[in-house]
């Protein structure tokens, strides 16, 4: 009789460690669900953020080289004209 009662208390004992154990099994994928969506919609947030600015500086950027090359084909465009001058008076002294 003795050995049926601890078989019994042992199967108690088992049974009782395992649920805990699927209790806590539970308890931690349910948290690292949780985390990992957190994590997720807060890099999703972030790189919303930054593709803001990355359109802002792409935009500034093209701007400032759009201004850049103006200037530097009215520079081209003067120097053109002092040549032309600088070649007539050198032709005029040569000549």
């Amino acid at each position: 009789m003795k050995k049926n009662k601890s078989n019994k208390k042992s199967k108690g004992i088992i049974s009782s460690a395992m649920a805990k154990t699927k209790d806590l099994a539970l308890k931690a994928n349910e948290t690292a669900l949780a985390k990992t969506e957190e994590v997720v919609t807060t890099s999703l947030e972030i790189t919303a953020q930054w593709q803001t600015v990355a359109d802002k500086a792409l935009k500034g950027g093209l701007k400032l080289a759009a201004k850049q090359q103006d200037l530097i084909f009215d520079i081209l465009n003067e120097v053109k004209g002092d040549l032309k001058i600088g070649r007539k008076k050198f032709n005029k002294l040569v000549a």
